[in-house]
């Protein structure tokens, strides 16, 4: 048997990871500005997570929600605790698509009601539902195609509005990414939220906050939403929230009430998931992550800015991306085989910047350094 081949690989083989730091085969060190798609949030393999894992190991690793978890409820008071949710409700599951599939469902059963709103070049997962939400038809079969779900232009509050007057009553919810990180680090302007808000009031709808990539402090704030100051009625998250132990959830206003059997699964809140979130919360708060991404996002920002060949430099905190002019297309592959940087990427000339919370200053200027040679080598003509 082989893997079914589906992703694009680099030619590297990663033996060893610690903090920002990556290791391959070979022993060549890299510096790791991508975190395995925004998963790292406290630093590869932090001490204090390591260790709470392996305690919980050597007790239980896993048994099914038929039972009675205390971590659950651990977990759940230190996420409002930090987050500063304390009044929402926690529903643990796997993945940021099925985080973002529950709370579609969820809305669809709080209203009774099954139109979406999502916007343009929106990513909300890779699941039936969540896909069907997501504007990229590439990423969609027949099975998913469905008529309940509209796109509108991203930040256009006239057309959010114009589409709530003549459809509010048939809306079970809106979704909307804080910023956008498959479709190209793009924020959602405060007074677009703050009008999603407006409109979810007026007509019943279900405000959902896609915290999966932009949310768990990597904006700078716990949820990339509250620079608006505004409160959706459910966040999803994932990615950062277990530092690459797979977890994630959606937390629910108190608005919405539960109902045995509407949301379920199997894998989601086991021992050794809520052991690895709680660690991840943990060194958040005592080590003052959530801040320092703020203060060391602003500053590398300002940084990259002076590098007149980059483009449109934007982000909130230790999300950040910028353009990359056309004669530089391979700026991404070079700043890995040249200068061993790992960074992401979006379509067609976007470098995405999601490293770990808990990144050096001196990491940071590793970038800024490697793409002043770049631009010693290949000067923009």
């Amino acid at each position: 048997m082989k893997l079914f081949d589906v992703y694009p690989l680099n030619n590297i083989t990663i033996t060893r990871a610690q903090g920002s730091q990556v290791w391959d085969e070979q022993g060549t060190k890299y510096l790791d500005l991508y975190g395995g798609h925004a998963v790292i949030s406290i630093g590869h393999g932090h001490p204090h997570w390591k260790k709470r894992i392996e305690e919980q190991l050597s007790k239980i690793s896993f048994y099914s929600n038929s039972i009675h978890i205390p971590l659950q409820e651990a977990l759940a008071e230190k996420l409002g605790k930090v987050s500063g949710k304390v009044d929402y409700q926690l529903f643990l599951c796997n993945s940021g698509a099925e985080a973002n599939e529950n709370a579609l469902k969820l809305a669809s059963f709080h209203t009774g009601r099954k139109k979406i709103v999502a916007f343009s070049k929106a990513f909300h997962g890779r699941t039936s539902l969540a896909v069907a939400a997501t504007d990229n038809g590439n990423y969609r079969a027949p099975v998913n195609e469905t008529n309940n779900v509209s796109f509108l232009p991203f930040n256009d509050s006239q057309a959010l509005e114009d589409h709530f007057s003549q459809h509010g009553n048939e809306i079970a919810a809106v979704i909307i990414e804080g910023i956008q990180g498959v479709g190209g680090i793009h924020i959602a302007e405060d007074q677009f939220l703050r009008t999603i808000r407006q409109c979810c009031d007026t007509y019943g709808a279900v405000y959902i906050a896609d915290s999966v990539q932009c949310g768990y402090g990597r904006s700078g704030k716990f949820f990339s939403h509250d620079y608006a100051g505004v409160q959706a009625d459910i966040y999803s998250m994932a990615k950062g929230m277990g530092n690459g132990f797979p977890v994630a959830g959606i937390i629910i206003s108190p608005a919405i009430k539960p109902k045995h059997f509407q949301l379920g699964t199997t894998f989601g809140g086991n021992h050794l998931a809520c052991a690895a979130a709680l660690a991840v919360l943990e060194v958040l708060e005592r080590e003052q992550l959530i801040d320092h991404a703020d203060k060391l996002g602003n500053e590398l920002m300002q940084a990259l800015r002076q590098l007149t060949p980059l483009e449109n430099v934007r982000g909130r905190g230790l999300m950040i991306g910028f353009d990359v002019p056309e004669q530089w297309g391979a700026l991404r592959q070079r700043l890995l085989t040249d200068h061993q940087i790992f960074t992401g990427e979006a379509k067609p000339r976007v470098v995405r910047l999601l490293p770990s919370l808990a990144l050096l200053p001196e990491e940071a200027n590793q970038l800024i350094d490697a793409l002043k040679k770049e631009m010693a080598l290949y000067p923009i003509t």
